[in-house]
C-alpha cells in the first residue's frame, strides 16, 4: 500500500511558518494594545496634546512677528522671516517630542507597571519599545500638521504632495531616532530626575547649534562646525528646501557646510544613518533590561 509522504523540508518549512505566523499576531497585538493605552492616558490628559500643539505655534507667531521687518533676503530665499522658520519649529517641535518619549516608560518603571508587564508572557518585550515610538509618531504628525497649516495662512506656502510625503518621512526618521535614544535612556539612568536632566541639558543647546532659528553664515565658524555636525540641521535644511523649491531634487544642495556642500539625498541619508546608529547602540542595553 502506497503511503504520501512529505519531505522533511517541506514540513519543517511549514511548522516553521506556523509557528511564525502567530508569534507576529501577537506582537502586533500587543503592540496595538500598548499603544492603546497610551492614547488613552492622553485622553485623560488631553492638556498635553493642546499644550504639544499650542507651544510650537506661538513660537511660529512671536518669532516671525519679532523678526517681521528683517530685510528681505538676508534669510536666504526665503520671502519672509516666518517662513524661513516654519521648517526649524516643525524639526524641534518633533524632537523635543521624541526627546521625551522615555518619560512614560520611566514612571512606569518607578510606579511598578513596567515589572508587571516584563514577568507577563509577552511574544516580544520590544512591543513596549514600538508602542512609544508608534505614540510619539502619532503626536508629531499632528503638531506637524498644526504647525503646516498655521504657516501656511502666514504666507510660507504650502507644500505639494510629494514634498508633504518626503517631509513627513524626514520628521519620522527623525522621531525614531531621537526615540530610541530616549527610551535607551530611560532604561539605563535611575529615575526620573536624571532623565529630566539629561533631557534639559540637551534640549536648547541643540536647538540653537542648529539651523532651526538662523542660517550657518549668520554664525561664528566654530558654531558653524557644530550646526553642520547637528543631526537636527540635516532634517531642518532638507524640509526648508522643498518648501522654497517645488521641483526638488536629491542632487538640490540644501546647505553649504563648511566641510563641502550637502545634497538633499545626502542629509536625508545621513539623518537615516543618525536613526539606524541609534537603534544599533540602544539595542543590546534595552535586550538586557527587558530580555
Amino acid at each position: 500500500m502506497s503511503q504520501s509522504i512529505t519531505p522533511p523540508s517541506t514540513t519543517t518549512s511549514r511548522q516553521v511558518a506556523e509557528l511564525a505566523s502567530p508569534g507576529t499576531q501577537e506582537f502586533i497585538q500587543e503592540t496595538a494594545a500598548l499603544t492603546r493605552r497610551l492614547f488613552i492616558q492622553l485622553q485623560r490628559r488631553p492638556t498635553t496634546l493642546v499644550a504639544g500643539v499650542i507651544q510650537p505655534l506661538m513660537w511660529l507667531i512671536l518669532f516671525g512677528a519679532l523678526f517681521q521687518n528683517v530685510p528681505s533676503g538676508l534669510f536666504g530665499e526665503s520671502q519672509n522671516y516666518g517662513q524661513f522658520l516654519g521648517s526649524g519649529i516643525i524639526v524641534f517641535t518633533a524632537f523635543a517630542g521624541a526627546l521625551n518619549a522615555g518619560l512614560p516608560v520611566m514612571f512606569d518603571r518607578e510606579f511598578g507597571f513596567l515589572n508587571r508587564l516584563l514577568v507577563a508572557p509577552l511574544a516580544s518585550r520590544f512591543s513596549i519599545v514600538v508602542a512609544s515610538a508608534l505614540f510619539i509618531a502619532s503626536m508629531s504628525l499632528v503638531q506637524t500638521t498644526a504647525i503646516v497649516i498655521l504657516s501656511a495662512f502666514l504666507g510660507a506656502g504650502l507644500p505639494g504632495p510629494s514634498s508633504l510625503l518626503l517631509m513627513t518621512g524626514i520628521v519620522l526618521t527623525l522621531v525614531l531616532g531621537v526615540t530610541a535614544l530616549s527610551l535607551g535612556l530611560a532604561f539605563a539612568l535611575p529615575g526620573h530626575i536624571e532623565l529630566l536632566a539629561v533631557i534639559f541639558i540637551t534640549n536648547l543647546p541643540l536647538l540653537f547649534a542648529s539651523t532651526a532659528l538662523v542660517p550657518l553664515s549668520f554664525m561664528p565658524p566654530w558654531l558653524q562646525v557644530v550646526a553642520s555636525l547637528n543631526p537636527l540641521s540635516y532634517a531642518i535644511e532638507p524640509i526648508r528646501y522643498i518648501y522654497l523649491h517645488p521641483n526638488w531634487s536629491f542632487g538640490s544642495t540644501v546647505m553649504a557646510a563648511p566641510f563641502g556642500n550637502i545634497s538633499l539625498g545626502l542629509a536625508v541619508g545621513l539623518l537615516v544613518a543618525f536613526s539606524g546608529l541609534a537603534l544599533a547602540t540602544i539595542r543590546p542595553l534595552i535586550s538586557r533590561r527587558i530580555s
